[in-house]
């Protein structure tokens, strides 16, 4: 059997919560951040919705030579990892470097860094483009940046991808662990809440044109009419079981199982690869159906999609054999830092004995929980 990998420390920049504290808080009080754009004038837009990270200053956390070389989403993952480091009682520099490692998800890089530079370009022209541009908008700068800041040197890498990514990043650090590693950062945190970066998402016509935050956001209700996109996500420290208790690392959990499929196009007419997907992961892990407490659901709050997914929870588990939740309708879905957010949020349950709800409000507002 494969050494265990568990999860030693937390980092969570959210829309309902900066830090692991507060994000833990307000869901499980069932509150929202998702209110209207404030990052840029969304008036003339159809969506105007997003879950966006409230109160947090760049400044007030990294020193300002990384604040002209990064993107909005890669101070939130620096600092992310900063205290996900500090949660797991890791101070980088007394660690073999070779033996560290970083692999993140990402789904469209540094947008905002990107849109800024390119109309500096339009307008004034290439001299007036930052020499950083040829990094800051790219898939793999925070895991690039990340690696750098804490002298990790050993196996690292970005797996590009939207929804699933912060699992499948997981999923890749697991292996690393197993490989021989010692600690990987490994998760997503993202976010792409600019004009270029929404127009991106629009073009997928998935994203939620209400504009009452109340009702903007339903998964598996009958007035599903697509998500509201948002922003971060939360990277995990992942270490080998018995090099963590060597160490007296405090656990979380065990990341036990893990699989990844991929949908047939439509017009083959072969069912959706997620029923396939949920046994290969229980499989791994050696779990049965009934061993299975709570899903963190996809909630693509598409109606096609959202039956998709009740139909493969229902056909592995049985009807209502299973609590089903969705906390991302307080945060809205943060591309590659969603998943991870979702497994950091699990771990919390599990620590609290607690399912946190799925709920529907505005910003700042609670809502009991709904049956999913």
């Amino acid at each position: 059997m494969s050494a265990p990998v568990v999860v030693t420390g937390l980092g969570v920049a959210a829309p309902n919560g900066l830090g692991v504290d507060d994000f833990w808080a307000a869901t499980r009080k069932g509150l929202s951040g998702i209110g209207e754009i404030a990052r840029f004038d969304a008036s003339g837009y159809p969506a105007r919705l997003a879950g966006e990270v409230p109160g947090f200053r760049a400044e007030d956390h990294l020193p300002g030579r990384l604040l002209a070389q990064t993107d909005h989403m890669t101070r939130l993952a620096l600092v992310t990892a900063d205290w996900a480091l500090a949660d797991a009682g890791v101070l980088p520099a007394q660690w073999d470097p070779f033996a560290m490692g970083v692999v993140t998800a990402s789904s469209a890089g540094g947008f905002e860094f990107g849109q800024r530079e390119l109309q500096a370009l339009w307008s004034k022209g290439g001299q007036y483009v930052s020499a950083y541009q040829s990094f800051a908008w790219f898939y793999a700068v925070n895991t690039g940046q990340i690696s750098i800041r804490h002298g990790m040197r050993g196996p690292s890498g970005v797996v590009v991808c939207d929804q699933a990514g912060g699992l499948d990043a997981l999923g890749q650090g697991r292996r690393q662990i197993r490989k021989g590693s010692k600690l990987i950062v490994s998760g997503g945190v993202d976010g792409s809440i600019c004009p270029w970066g929404h127009v991106a998402q629009l073009a997928s016509q998935r994203l939620s044109t209400c504009p009452d935050p109340t009702r903007a956001y339903l998964p598996f209700d009958a007035q599903a009419a697509g998500h509201v996109p948002g922003e971060g996500g939360a990277l995990l420290i992942l270490e080998d079981a018995a090099a963590a208790r060597e160490r007296g690392a405090h656990v979380y959990g065990e990341i036990a199982g893990y699989a990844a499929t991929f949908d047939a196009r439509s017009a083959t007419g072969r069912p959706p690869g997620l029923t396939r997907a949920i046994r290969l992961a229980l499989a791994d892990a050696g779990t049965l159906p009934d061993q299975v407490d709570a899903v963190f659901a996809d909630a693509a709050a598409i109606p096609e999609l959202d039956r998709a997914e009740a139909d493969a929870l229902t056909e592995v588990f049985g009807p209502h054999k299973v609590a089903v939740t969705a906390p991302k309708t307080m945060t809205g879905r943060l591309l590659s830092g969603a998943a991870s957010l979702d497994v950091a949020a699990a771990l919390l349950s599990i620590r609290d004995g607690v399912i946190p709800p799925t709920a529907q409000g505005g910003r700042g507002a609670p809502r009991a929980e709904r049956e999913v």
